[in-house]
Protein backbone atom coordinates (compact mmCIF):
# COMPACT_ATOMS: atom_id res chain seq x y z
CA UNK A 1 0.00 0.00 0.00
CA UNK A 2 1.30 3.61 -0.22
CA UNK A 3 -0.22 6.73 0.95
CA UNK A 4 0.78 9.82 -0.43
CA UNK A 5 -1.83 12.74 0.63
CA UNK A 6 -2.16 15.67 -1.74
CA UNK A 7 -4.41 18.16 -0.10
CA UNK A 8 -7.25 19.50 -2.29
CA UNK A 9 -7.88 23.21 -3.15
CA UNK A 10 -10.48 23.51 -5.38
CA UNK A 11 -13.37 25.41 -3.70
CA UNK A 12 -16.52 23.34 -2.94
CA UNK A 13 -14.14 19.89 -3.01
CA UNK A 14 -14.80 17.64 -0.20
CA UNK A 15 -11.86 17.70 1.83
CA UNK A 16 -9.46 15.44 1.29
CA UNK A 17 -8.55 13.21 4.72
CA UNK A 18 -4.99 14.26 6.33
CA UNK A 19 -1.66 12.17 6.86
CA UNK A 20 -2.81 11.62 10.13
CA UNK A 21 -6.14 10.42 9.42
CA UNK A 22 -5.23 8.15 6.75
CA UNK A 23 -2.21 6.73 8.99
CA UNK A 24 -4.19 6.08 11.62
CA UNK A 25 -6.94 4.21 9.02
CA UNK A 26 -4.12 1.87 8.21
CA UNK A 27 -2.68 1.78 11.73
CA UNK A 28 -5.95 0.38 12.92
CA UNK A 29 -6.66 -2.07 10.29
CA UNK A 30 -2.90 -3.80 11.42
CA UNK A 31 -3.84 -3.44 15.38
CA UNK A 32 -7.57 -4.94 14.90
CA UNK A 33 -5.81 -8.06 13.04
CA UNK A 34 -2.92 -8.50 15.29
CA UNK A 35 -5.57 -9.06 18.20
CA UNK A 36 -8.29 -10.84 15.96
CA UNK A 37 -5.17 -13.12 14.76
CA UNK A 38 -2.63 -13.36 17.54
CA UNK A 39 0.90 -13.91 17.62
CA UNK A 40 2.12 -15.94 14.43
CA UNK A 41 3.94 -19.06 14.90
CA UNK A 42 7.16 -20.30 13.88
CA UNK A 43 5.76 -21.78 10.66
CA UNK A 44 3.96 -18.03 9.75
CA UNK A 45 7.57 -16.29 10.75
CA UNK A 46 9.31 -18.56 8.76
CA UNK A 47 6.67 -18.14 5.78
CA UNK A 48 7.21 -13.95 5.79
CA UNK A 49 11.11 -14.47 5.28
CA UNK A 50 10.50 -16.98 2.85
CA UNK A 51 8.45 -15.00 0.77
CA UNK A 52 10.54 -11.52 1.48
CA UNK A 53 13.98 -13.47 0.24
CA UNK A 54 12.60 -14.48 -2.70
CA UNK A 55 11.20 -10.79 -3.56
CA UNK A 56 14.60 -9.73 -2.76
CA UNK A 57 16.36 -12.00 -4.69
CA UNK A 58 13.82 -11.53 -7.58
CA UNK A 59 13.99 -7.35 -7.44
CA UNK A 60 17.68 -7.66 -7.24
CA UNK A 61 18.42 -5.69 -10.23
CA UNK A 62 15.42 -3.83 -10.46
CA UNK A 63 16.58 -2.26 -6.74
CA UNK A 64 20.46 -1.59 -8.46
CA UNK A 65 18.40 0.54 -11.00
CA UNK A 66 16.27 2.37 -8.78
CA UNK A 67 18.90 3.41 -6.45
CA UNK A 68 20.68 4.46 -9.05
CA UNK A 69 18.37 6.90 -10.77
CA UNK A 70 17.52 8.14 -7.37
CA UNK A 71 21.18 9.03 -6.83
CA UNK A 72 21.57 10.05 -10.31
CA UNK A 73 24.43 8.03 -10.31
CA UNK A 74 25.05 4.98 -7.82
CA UNK A 75 27.28 1.78 -8.29
CA UNK A 76 25.43 -1.17 -9.13
CA UNK A 77 27.97 -3.09 -7.39
CA UNK A 78 28.06 -1.02 -4.30
CA UNK A 79 24.30 -1.32 -4.51
CA UNK A 80 23.54 -5.40 -4.56
CA UNK A 81 26.66 -5.49 -1.93
CA UNK A 82 25.23 -3.03 0.66
CA UNK A 83 21.78 -3.21 -0.28
CA UNK A 84 20.97 -6.79 -1.54
CA UNK A 85 23.78 -8.61 0.05
CA UNK A 86 23.62 -7.43 3.35
CA UNK A 87 20.23 -7.55 3.96
CA UNK A 88 19.68 -11.86 2.27
CA UNK A 89 22.63 -12.12 4.66
CA UNK A 90 20.39 -11.20 7.65
CA UNK A 91 17.59 -12.38 6.68
CA UNK A 92 19.15 -15.69 6.20
CA UNK A 93 21.10 -15.63 9.80
CA UNK A 94 17.44 -14.88 11.33
CA UNK A 95 15.83 -17.72 9.70
CA UNK A 96 18.43 -20.24 10.80
CA UNK A 97 18.29 -19.30 14.12
CA UNK A 98 14.37 -18.36 14.71
CA UNK A 99 13.26 -21.64 16.09
CA UNK A 100 15.60 -21.40 18.72
CA UNK A 101 15.39 -18.01 19.82
CA UNK A 102 11.74 -18.40 19.62
CA UNK A 103 11.83 -21.48 22.37
CA UNK A 104 11.37 -20.46 26.38
CA UNK A 105 14.90 -20.04 27.95
CA UNK A 106 14.58 -21.81 31.16
CA UNK A 107 16.38 -19.59 34.29
CA UNK A 108 17.89 -20.88 37.66
CA UNK A 109 15.17 -20.27 40.41
CA UNK A 110 16.43 -19.28 44.16
CA UNK A 111 16.39 -22.47 46.43
CA UNK A 112 13.64 -20.54 48.84
CA UNK A 113 10.90 -21.35 45.68
CA UNK A 114 12.24 -24.73 44.87
CA UNK A 115 9.96 -26.60 43.45
CA UNK A 116 8.91 -23.59 41.08
CA UNK A 117 10.81 -22.94 37.99
CA UNK A 118 11.34 -19.94 36.02
CA UNK A 119 11.54 -19.26 32.33
CA UNK A 120 11.65 -16.13 29.84
CA UNK A 121 9.37 -15.99 27.08
CA UNK A 122 9.53 -13.39 24.18
CA UNK A 123 6.56 -12.24 22.73
CA UNK A 124 5.53 -9.96 19.78
CA UNK A 125 5.21 -6.22 20.68
CA UNK A 126 2.30 -5.47 18.20
CA UNK A 127 2.83 -2.97 15.28
CA UNK A 128 6.40 -1.74 14.90
CA UNK A 129 6.93 1.33 12.60
CA UNK A 130 10.10 1.87 10.37
CA UNK A 131 11.07 5.45 9.34
CA UNK A 132 14.17 4.60 7.05
CA UNK A 133 16.51 6.98 5.11
CA UNK A 134 17.76 8.04 1.77
CA UNK A 135 21.12 6.69 1.23
CA UNK A 136 20.96 2.91 1.99
CA UNK A 137 16.90 3.35 1.69
CA UNK A 138 16.66 -0.69 0.89
CA UNK A 139 19.12 -2.07 3.20
CA UNK A 140 17.99 0.05 6.26
CA UNK A 141 14.14 -0.42 5.48
CA UNK A 142 14.70 -4.35 4.70
CA UNK A 143 17.51 -5.18 8.01
CA UNK A 144 14.72 -3.96 10.82
CA UNK A 145 11.97 -5.41 8.92
CA UNK A 146 13.02 -8.79 9.01
CA UNK A 147 13.94 -8.09 12.87
CA UNK A 148 10.42 -6.89 13.31
CA UNK A 149 8.97 -10.03 11.41
CA UNK A 150 11.17 -12.46 13.04
CA UNK A 151 9.93 -11.39 16.23
CA UNK A 152 6.40 -11.87 15.68
CA UNK A 153 5.66 -8.25 14.50
CA UNK A 154 3.14 -6.19 11.93
CA UNK A 155 5.27 -3.51 9.77
CA UNK A 156 4.68 -0.17 8.77
CA UNK A 157 6.90 1.49 6.89
CA UNK A 158 8.06 5.12 5.89
CA UNK A 159 10.68 5.70 3.26
CA UNK A 160 12.58 8.43 2.70
CA UNK A 161 10.68 10.82 -0.10
CA UNK A 162 14.29 11.41 -1.49
CA UNK A 163 14.29 8.09 -3.15
CA UNK A 164 11.17 7.93 -4.84
CA UNK A 165 11.63 5.48 -7.20
CA UNK A 166 13.32 3.39 -4.49
CA UNK A 167 10.38 3.94 -2.06
CA UNK A 168 7.82 2.78 -5.06
CA UNK A 169 9.93 0.00 -5.86
CA UNK A 170 9.99 -1.21 -2.22
CA UNK A 171 6.24 -0.76 -1.75
CA UNK A 172 5.98 -3.09 -4.94
CA UNK A 173 8.02 -5.79 -3.43
CA UNK A 174 6.29 -5.99 -0.11
CA UNK A 175 2.73 -5.35 -1.76
CA UNK A 176 3.25 -8.54 -3.89
CA UNK A 177 4.01 -10.79 -0.67
CA UNK A 178 2.13 -9.46 2.23
CA UNK A 179 -1.01 -8.11 2.65
CA UNK A 180 -1.36 -4.27 4.36
CA UNK A 181 -2.17 -5.53 7.69
CA UNK A 182 0.96 -7.46 7.46
CA UNK A 183 3.40 -4.89 6.21
CA UNK A 184 3.05 -1.44 4.45
CA UNK A 185 4.69 1.27 2.94
CA UNK A 186 3.44 4.73 2.94
CA UNK A 187 5.18 7.63 1.31
CA UNK A 188 5.37 11.00 1.35
CA UNK A 189 7.17 14.27 2.29
CA UNK A 190 7.92 15.80 5.91
CA UNK A 191 3.83 16.24 6.81
CA UNK A 192 3.54 12.41 6.83
CA UNK A 193 6.63 11.79 8.34
CA UNK A 194 5.52 13.83 11.12
CA UNK A 195 2.31 12.25 11.85
CA UNK A 196 3.82 8.44 10.95
CA UNK A 197 6.40 9.13 13.84
CA UNK A 198 3.12 10.29 16.22
CA UNK A 199 1.18 6.60 15.88
CA UNK A 200 1.16 4.74 19.32
CA UNK A 201 3.39 1.96 17.56
CA UNK A 202 4.42 -0.26 20.08
CA UNK A 203 8.62 0.25 18.80
CA UNK A 204 9.85 2.71 15.95
CA UNK A 205 12.83 2.61 14.26
CA UNK A 206 14.36 6.00 13.13
CA UNK A 207 17.86 5.99 10.99
CA UNK A 208 18.55 9.41 9.67
CA UNK A 209 20.41 12.68 11.12
CA UNK A 210 20.89 13.70 14.55
CA UNK A 211 18.39 17.13 14.06
CA UNK A 212 15.46 14.77 12.88
CA UNK A 213 15.84 11.99 15.27
CA UNK A 214 15.57 14.41 18.29
CA UNK A 215 11.85 15.71 16.41
CA UNK A 216 11.08 11.72 16.06
CA UNK A 217 12.04 11.36 19.51
CA UNK A 218 9.51 14.04 20.46
CA UNK A 219 6.79 13.19 18.85
CA UNK A 220 7.24 9.36 20.13
CA UNK A 221 6.92 10.45 23.65
CA UNK A 222 3.88 11.90 23.44
CA UNK A 223 2.76 8.20 23.23
CA UNK A 224 5.72 7.12 25.45
CA UNK A 225 6.58 4.91 22.24
CA UNK A 226 10.08 2.97 22.46
CA UNK A 227 12.75 4.06 20.44
CA UNK A 228 15.53 2.80 18.17
CA UNK A 229 17.43 5.88 17.13
CA UNK A 230 19.94 5.35 14.51
CA UNK A 231 21.74 8.73 14.12
CA UNK A 232 25.40 8.55 12.89
CA UNK A 233 27.91 11.03 14.08
CA UNK A 234 31.89 12.03 13.27
CA UNK A 235 33.32 8.33 13.28
CA UNK A 236 36.75 8.30 13.66
CA UNK A 237 39.91 6.21 12.29
CA UNK A 238 42.49 6.32 14.48
CA UNK A 239 45.97 4.97 13.02
CA UNK A 240 48.61 3.87 15.53
CA UNK A 241 52.28 4.73 15.07
CA UNK A 242 53.08 0.88 14.27
CA UNK A 243 49.99 0.52 11.16
CA UNK A 244 51.38 0.59 7.98
CA UNK A 245 49.96 3.86 6.22
CA UNK A 246 49.60 2.48 2.81
CA UNK A 247 47.23 -0.18 3.98
CA UNK A 248 45.30 1.90 6.34
CA UNK A 249 45.07 4.66 3.93
CA UNK A 250 43.49 2.16 1.43
CA UNK A 251 40.86 0.96 3.68
CA UNK A 252 40.12 4.32 5.44
CA UNK A 253 39.32 5.42 2.15
CA UNK A 254 37.61 2.64 0.59
CA UNK A 255 35.65 3.25 3.57
CA UNK A 256 35.15 6.93 3.08
CA UNK A 257 34.44 7.02 -0.75
CA UNK A 258 31.50 3.87 -0.80
CA UNK A 259 28.44 5.37 -2.25
CA UNK A 260 30.95 8.53 -2.35
CA UNK A 261 31.01 8.75 1.83
CA UNK A 262 26.82 8.91 2.13
CA UNK A 263 27.47 5.88 5.22
CA UNK A 264 26.29 6.80 8.25
CA UNK A 265 29.23 4.49 9.23
CA UNK A 266 31.56 5.89 7.37
CA UNK A 267 35.05 7.40 8.47
CA UNK A 268 34.80 11.40 9.17
CA UNK A 269 37.71 12.24 10.05
CA UNK A 270 41.67 10.37 9.97
CA UNK A 271 43.88 10.90 13.66
CA UNK A 272 47.66 10.14 12.27
CA UNK A 273 50.68 9.82 14.13
CA UNK A 274 52.10 13.45 13.74
CA UNK A 275 54.96 13.92 11.28
CA UNK A 276 53.25 11.44 8.92
CA UNK A 277 50.62 13.48 7.53
CA UNK A 278 52.07 14.27 4.36
CA UNK A 279 52.69 10.80 4.04
CA UNK A 280 48.86 9.39 4.67
CA UNK A 281 47.79 11.89 2.21
CA UNK A 282 49.95 10.88 -0.03
CA UNK A 283 49.03 7.46 0.27
CA UNK A 284 45.60 8.09 0.07
CA UNK A 285 45.99 9.99 -2.60
CA UNK A 286 47.69 6.47 -4.23
CA UNK A 287 44.81 4.68 -3.23
CA UNK A 288 41.83 7.02 -4.63
CA UNK A 289 44.17 6.53 -7.94
CA UNK A 290 43.78 2.70 -8.10
CA UNK A 291 40.32 2.65 -6.51
CA UNK A 292 38.66 4.92 -8.84
CA UNK A 293 41.64 5.78 -12.20
CA UNK A 294 38.68 7.75 -13.24
CA UNK A 295 35.21 9.83 -11.91
CA UNK A 296 33.04 11.60 -14.28
CA UNK A 297 32.09 8.15 -16.32
CA UNK A 298 33.08 5.63 -13.93
CA UNK A 299 29.82 3.93 -13.07
CA UNK A 300 31.66 2.58 -9.33
CA UNK A 301 32.09 6.42 -8.42
CA UNK A 302 28.45 7.39 -6.96
CA UNK A 303 27.34 10.63 -7.04
CA UNK A 304 25.55 12.72 -4.04
CA UNK A 305 21.84 12.54 -3.79
CA UNK A 306 21.04 15.71 -4.78
CA UNK A 307 22.07 19.66 -5.17
CA UNK A 308 21.17 20.73 -1.99
CA UNK A 309 23.58 17.69 -0.15
CA UNK A 310 26.11 18.89 -2.51
CA UNK A 311 26.22 22.66 -2.17
CA UNK A 312 26.58 21.66 1.61
CA UNK A 313 29.90 19.12 0.98
CA UNK A 314 31.71 21.82 -1.29
CA UNK A 315 30.44 24.37 1.56
CA UNK A 316 32.65 22.27 4.10
CA UNK A 317 35.16 22.53 2.23
CA UNK A 318 35.29 25.95 1.22
CA UNK A 319 35.03 27.03 4.64
CA UNK A 320 37.87 24.64 5.94
CA UNK A 321 40.04 26.59 2.61
CA UNK A 322 39.27 29.62 3.86
CA UNK A 323 40.40 29.05 7.75
CA UNK A 324 43.98 27.48 6.74
CA UNK A 325 43.51 24.12 5.85
CA UNK A 326 45.44 22.62 3.00
CA UNK A 327 42.48 21.55 0.22
CA UNK A 328 43.97 18.22 -1.39
CA UNK A 329 41.77 17.12 -4.59
CA UNK A 330 42.46 14.11 -6.15
CA UNK A 331 41.01 13.94 -9.54
CA UNK A 332 43.45 11.01 -11.28
CA UNK A 333 42.59 11.56 -14.66
CA UNK A 334 42.35 15.59 -14.27
CA UNK A 335 38.71 15.39 -15.15
CA UNK A 336 35.96 18.46 -15.47
CA UNK A 337 33.24 17.23 -12.94
CA UNK A 338 30.44 18.80 -13.91
CA UNK A 339 27.94 20.35 -11.14
CA UNK A 340 25.12 18.82 -12.31
CA UNK A 341 27.03 15.60 -11.85
CA UNK A 342 26.98 16.14 -8.22
CA UNK A 343 30.08 13.78 -8.13
CA UNK A 344 32.40 15.70 -6.01
CA UNK A 345 36.11 14.69 -6.57
CA UNK A 346 38.06 12.72 -3.26
CA UNK A 347 39.02 15.75 -0.88
CA UNK A 348 41.55 15.45 2.02
CA UNK A 349 41.92 18.58 4.51
CA UNK A 350 45.19 18.79 6.40
CA UNK A 351 45.96 21.29 9.19
CA UNK A 352 42.27 21.38 10.08
CA UNK A 353 41.03 23.24 13.02
CA UNK A 354 37.99 22.35 15.23
CA UNK A 355 36.72 25.62 14.52
CA UNK A 356 36.20 24.34 10.95
CA UNK A 357 32.68 23.50 9.72
CA UNK A 358 34.29 20.09 8.59
CA UNK A 359 35.38 19.38 12.13
CA UNK A 360 31.79 19.89 13.53
CA UNK A 361 29.15 18.30 11.40
CA UNK A 362 29.34 14.78 9.95
CA UNK A 363 30.35 15.43 6.15
CA UNK A 364 28.43 12.23 4.11
CA UNK A 365 30.68 13.00 1.41
CA UNK A 366 33.67 12.33 -0.02
CA UNK A 367 36.23 14.47 2.09
CA UNK A 368 38.58 13.16 4.75
CA UNK A 369 40.34 15.59 7.43
CA UNK A 370 43.39 14.40 8.72
CA UNK A 371 44.54 15.54 11.86
CA UNK A 372 48.06 14.80 13.56
CA UNK A 373 48.46 13.63 17.53
CA UNK A 374 51.47 13.57 19.68
CA UNK A 375 50.77 10.41 21.77
CA UNK A 376 48.21 7.52 21.79
CA UNK A 377 46.14 9.06 25.09
CA UNK A 378 46.23 12.45 22.96
CA UNK A 379 43.93 10.57 20.15
CA UNK A 380 42.15 8.91 22.54
CA UNK A 381 41.35 12.13 24.34
CA UNK A 382 40.43 14.00 21.19
CA UNK A 383 38.10 11.36 20.57
CA UNK A 384 36.80 11.08 24.28
CA UNK A 385 36.33 15.25 24.10
CA UNK A 386 33.48 14.95 21.40
CA UNK A 387 30.26 13.08 21.24
CA UNK A 388 30.32 9.59 21.05
CA UNK A 389 30.79 8.16 17.25
CA UNK A 390 28.27 5.77 15.65
CA UNK A 391 31.63 3.66 14.92
CA UNK A 392 35.47 3.90 15.70
CA UNK A 393 38.13 2.20 13.54
CA UNK A 394 41.51 1.23 14.68
CA UNK A 395 44.51 0.60 12.51
CA UNK A 396 47.25 -1.19 14.14
CA UNK A 397 49.07 -4.51 14.43
CA UNK A 398 49.74 -4.42 17.96
CA UNK A 399 47.62 -5.92 20.22
CA UNK A 400 47.88 -3.88 22.91
CA UNK A 401 47.21 -0.54 21.71
CA UNK A 402 43.86 -2.41 20.02
CA UNK A 403 42.58 -3.11 23.57
CA UNK A 404 43.51 0.07 24.46
CA UNK A 405 41.61 1.93 22.27
CA UNK A 406 38.60 -0.38 22.17
CA UNK A 407 38.60 0.06 26.02
CA UNK A 408 39.25 3.76 26.47
CA UNK A 409 36.71 4.72 23.99
CA UNK A 410 33.15 4.10 23.74
CA UNK A 411 31.19 4.18 20.18
CA UNK A 412 28.52 2.28 18.75
CA UNK A 413 30.68 -0.15 16.92
CA UNK A 414 34.00 -0.32 15.82
CA UNK A 415 36.26 -2.23 13.07
CA UNK A 416 39.71 -2.88 13.70
CA UNK A 417 42.15 -2.60 10.10
CA UNK A 418 39.04 -2.01 8.70
CA UNK A 419 36.01 0.28 8.19
CA UNK A 420 32.47 -0.79 7.94
CA UNK A 421 32.39 -4.27 8.31
CA UNK A 422 31.36 -4.81 11.46
CA UNK A 423 27.70 -3.83 10.11
CA UNK A 424 27.92 -6.40 7.30
CA UNK A 425 28.27 -9.28 10.51
CA UNK A 426 24.76 -10.81 11.18
CA UNK A 427 24.94 -12.03 14.15
CA UNK A 428 26.71 -8.88 16.15
CA UNK A 429 24.67 -5.76 17.40
CA UNK A 430 24.22 -2.50 15.22
CA UNK A 431 23.81 0.55 16.89
CA UNK A 432 24.90 3.64 18.20
CA UNK A 433 25.26 5.37 21.41
CA UNK A 434 24.50 9.09 23.56
CA UNK A 435 24.09 11.28 20.86
CA UNK A 436 25.00 8.89 17.61
CA UNK A 437 21.91 6.97 18.36
CA UNK A 438 20.23 4.37 21.10
CA UNK A 439 19.33 0.72 20.82
CA UNK A 440 20.26 -2.41 18.88
CA UNK A 441 19.23 -4.44 15.80
CA UNK A 442 20.79 -7.18 13.60
CA UNK A 443 20.37 -11.13 14.32
CA UNK A 444 19.63 -11.88 17.64
CA UNK A 445 19.27 -8.13 18.74
CA UNK A 446 17.20 -7.31 16.37
CA UNK A 447 15.07 -10.42 17.59
CA UNK A 448 15.36 -9.28 20.95
CA UNK A 449 14.44 -5.44 20.27
CA UNK A 450 11.34 -6.15 18.29
CA UNK A 451 10.10 -8.88 21.54
CA UNK A 452 8.72 -8.29 24.55
CA UNK A 453 10.66 -10.10 27.16
CA UNK A 454 8.66 -12.11 29.70
CA UNK A 455 10.04 -13.02 32.75
CA UNK A 456 7.40 -16.46 34.16
CA UNK A 457 7.62 -17.76 37.32
CA UNK A 458 5.76 -21.02 37.59
CA UNK A 459 4.66 -22.49 41.64
CA UNK A 460 5.58 -25.65 42.49
CA UNK A 461 3.50 -28.70 44.19
CA UNK A 462 5.27 -27.22 47.38
CA UNK A 463 3.76 -23.89 48.96
CA UNK A 464 6.60 -21.91 49.32
CA UNK A 465 4.59 -18.65 49.19
CA UNK A 466 2.61 -19.36 51.94
CA UNK A 467 5.49 -18.54 54.28
CA UNK A 468 5.51 -15.05 53.26
CA UNK A 469 1.25 -14.67 53.79
CA UNK A 470 -0.05 -13.10 56.54
CA UNK A 471 -0.75 -12.95 59.48
CA UNK A 472 3.20 -12.64 60.03
CA UNK A 473 4.12 -14.82 63.26
CA UNK A 474 7.96 -15.89 64.98
CA UNK A 475 8.17 -18.35 62.24
CA UNK A 476 8.63 -15.28 59.50
CA UNK A 477 9.99 -13.46 61.96
CA UNK A 478 13.07 -16.18 62.07
CA UNK A 479 12.78 -16.33 58.53
CA UNK A 480 13.43 -13.01 57.76
CA UNK A 481 16.05 -12.57 59.95
CA UNK A 482 17.85 -16.11 58.69
CA UNK A 483 17.28 -14.06 54.74
CA UNK A 484 18.86 -10.60 55.95
CA UNK A 485 21.51 -11.41 58.48
CA UNK A 486 23.55 -9.46 60.95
Amino acid sequence: MTLHVEPSHSRGATPAATPSQELTTLFEGQRAAQRREGPPSYEARLDALERLERSIVRHREDIARAVSADFGSRSRHETLAAEVFVSLSELRHVKKNLRTWMAPEPRPVSYLFFPGRNEVRRQPLGLVGIISPWNYPMQLALAPLVGALAAGNRVMIKPSEYVPRTSDLLRTMLAGVFTTDQVAVVTGGPEVGDAFARLPFDHLVYTGSTRVGKLVMRAASENLTPLTLELGGKSPALVADDAPLDRAAERIMTGKLYNAGQTCVAPDYALVPEGKEAAFVEAARRAVAKLYPTLAANPDYSALINDRHAERVRGYVEDARRRGAEVVEVNPAGEALEPASRKLPPTLLRNVRDEMAVMQEEIFGPVLPVRGYRRLEDAIAFVNDRPRPLALYCFSDDRATVRRVLDETVSGGATVNETMLHVAQADLPFGGVGPSGMGHYHGRDGFLAFSKTKGVFYQGPVDTGALLRPPYGKTVERLLAFLIGR
